[in-house]
């Protein structure tokens, strides 16, 4: 990859300050080189790509308007936040993002003064940035503050409270709606880049401000021409721009403009920067711009891995030995749409993610059975709840860290009126290189504690498919819940789904001593575990637990009265997980033997492959392995992983 020394500008530029230093007529150069850079390092290295694209002359425009870090730019959905991070002082280490102790792939206030606010969950950053300006101005302090949202993220309910409450509150701050056609539709720019700059100019300001004031002074023909001015202002406004809803929300709206305009970027945001008030520019981008295989395809190129420059498609691999197993994505798809082929009842819902979750497999067999709500979680669960009311069987496939956000409505809408809702929690436990704003370690404990919530997890992809069936068919007295990681499953055969009784594990191995109870992707790896203490003479009971709640009572006072030791293994938190239930039920029983519960403490865990962070939590199969050895029970025995 070309180093930042080879370009003209940008290895000259290590902080924004450095960038103010230039001419206003070296600013192209400066976002072709920033997207250059950025398409060289992450086609080969892999990361969020699409968005950070069609932000680039954007991030450029705003640093060198806006005097960071004292000012605050907040960016919402912070995958768009790469050229930021090229031009904040960590462009040489672009290419360590998202791997382990690299760059976060998102916005992190620990990684640098210019990342104000963290985000990689959607729709929030109008409301820390609201926050922000609250807080200077009861500090009587004096930065501006930008909020950047876009790439989706207006679809999110969130963002309208916030925009309700700017209006409200009207404190300055300005809003940039970077439009990219996946939430707003553009508009004609011309015509309307020419108002706004006219509307926006510190002239057209004064002028308005003029008018009015020496229409206050008119008695009732100054009413009638202030009158006839807003509903000109508005008129124009409302016809040339999707502005009436942010004017009617409190905003002084501009735009839309075209986003890949450094210069006039740049003069709309010299104009609006002290502009008084809670203002919105509508930027119009395009996602990928400037790479030709990301223009083509959005979806596909919001994300990637190592990929051929040239093409943007991945390089081809060595053939495996055999076929890699599905992925559970691929298994819950296919499941769902045998499911809906034998019932017309099911429906599955998605916030925005039907290609994520597999959702676009069913689409494909019958389009109408999938609804994507957008980046709208809280709905997503209450819409579901509402269909559940007359029958209907929803099936919302949210991500893990994502359905935290509707914890209330499980709770209010489904739980309470125990309606028949099932949520299948894709990516949880550790994601990987998204890191903790994406890891799903926390489903176990937020949702076990609802009352009437059926809480499973599947040791493999057959398991998978048992439990959507049961869930669908079975389980109709409340919601229920079935968490599974990303990734592909164990290649076990996929055969027809059957029911699994509710709230029964089963026992996979019998052994003495101590028993490892799993849960979901952990049962494979105390399997595994279990066969590295056999060879040194220790030998273990494998639980396959499948329910976290009810939890299978019979089967653990079983176990406590054959084992003096009962490990729980969780790849989620301790804290009120799946060993906590374990215990609860421990004290009830009165056990006199030792239980121990290895999972994840109280921390968030940092970004890396799946396989290094489970190595470094000690919840791979070795340092499983090596936690019974550790034990004083075992400890003259000789272990080596």
């Amino acid at each position: 990859m070309s180093a930042p020394s080879e370009y003209r500008y940008l290895s000259n530029i290590n902080t924004p300050a450095d960038l103010r230093t230039l001419p206003e007529s070296a600013l192209r150069e400066v976002s072709n080189e920033v997207r250059e850079y950025m398409v060289d390092t992450i086609t080969k290295v892999g990361g969020h790509f699409g968005a950070g694209l069609g932000v680039v002359e954007l991030t450029v425009a705003l640093h060198y308007v806006f005097n960071t870090p004292h000012d605050k730019i907040v960016i919402d959905t912070g995958h768009q936040g790469y050229p930021h991070k090229i031009l904040t002082g960590r462009k040489e280490e672009l290419h360590t993002i998202r791997h382990k102790d690299g760059l976060s792939g998102f916005l992190k206030r620990e990684e640098s003064e210019y990342d104000v606010f963290g985000a990689g969950h959607a729709s929030t950053s109008i409301s820390a940035a609201l926050g922000l300006a609250t807080a200077r101005d009861l500090t009587n302090d004096d930065y501006r503050v930008v909020a950047v949202i876009g790439d989706g993220a207006m679809t999110g309910g969130m963002v309208y409270e916030a925009m309700n409450n700017c209006g409200v509150q009207n404190r300055d701050l300005l809003v940039i709606l970077n439009d990219n056609n996946m939430s707003i539709a553009p508009n004609v720019w011309a015509l309307s880049n020419y108002f706004s700059q006219i509307f926006s100019s510190p002239t057209g300001t004064k002028l308005r401000s003029h008018i009015w004031d020496i229409a206050g002074k008119i008695d009732t023909a100054g009413d009638r021409i202030r009158k006839v001015a807003h509903q000109v202002d508005n008129g124009l406004k409302a016809l040339l721009t999707p502005g009436m809803l942010f004017e009617a929300l409190g905003f002084n709206y501009f735009g839309p403009i075209n986003g890949h305009n450094i210069n006039n970027l740049v003069t709309m945001l010299q104009n609006l920067k002290d502009a008084k008030g809670p203002t919105l520019l509508h930027v119009i981008t395009q996602k990928g711009k400037g790479y030709a295989p990301a223009e083509a395809d959005k979806q596909f190129l919001h994300a990637i891995g190592k990929v051929d420059k040239i093409t943007g498609k991945s390089f081809p691999s060595a053939a495996p030995a055999k076929p890699a197993p599905p992925s559970y994505q691929k298994v819950f798809g296919e499941a769902m749409t045998e499911l809906c082929a034998t019932d017309n009842r099911i429906v599955g819902i998605t916030a925005a993610m039907p290609d994520g979750t597999g959702l676009d497999i069913l689409a494909k067999t019958f389009p109408e059975r999938v609804i994507d709500v957008g980046i709208a979680e809280s709905h997503a669960v209450t819409f579901a709840a509402g269909l559940a009311c007359e029958g209907i069987v929803p099936v919302c496939a949210i991500y893990s860290s994502f359905l935290q956000r509707a914890f209330d409505n499980i709770v209010h809408d489904c739980a309470l009126q125990h309606l028949h809702v099932v949520f299948a929690l894709d990516r949880s436990g550790l994601v990987g290189a998204d890191g903790p704003t994406h890891h799903g370690v926390l489903d176990l404990g937020y949702l076990r504690l609802i009352q009437g919530m059926i809480v499973m997890a599947p040791k493999d992809e057959q398991e998978l498919r048992d439990m959507l069936y049961s869930a669908v068919k079975d389980y109709t007295n409340g919601p229920s819940a079935i968490r599974y990681p990303r990734g592909n499953g164990l290649g076990v055969e996929i055969v027809e789904p059957k029911s699994i009784p509710l709230g029964k594990g089963e026992i996979l191995k019998t052994g003495q001593s101590i028993a490892l109870v799993g849960i979901g992707k952990m049962v494979n790896e105390c399997m595994k575990a279990s066969a590295l203490l056999e060879e040194q003479g220790i030998h273990s009971t494998v639980v396959n637990a499948r329910f976290v709640k009810p939890l299978d009572t019979e089967l653990f006072a079983d176990l406590f009265a054959n084992h003096d030791i009962v490990m729980t293994v969780e790849d989620g938190q301790i804290q009120g997980g799946f060993g906590s239930a374990v215990a609860e039920f421990a004290i009830e029983a009165q056990y006199k033997g030792q239980l121990i519960m290895h999972g994840i403490s109280d921390e968030f865990v940092d970004h890396g492959t799946q396989e290094e962070l489970l190595a470094e939590l000690g919840l791979d199969s070795n340092g499983i392995a090596q936690k019974v050895a550790n034990l004083k029970e075992f400890a003259s025995q000789s272990f080596a992983s």
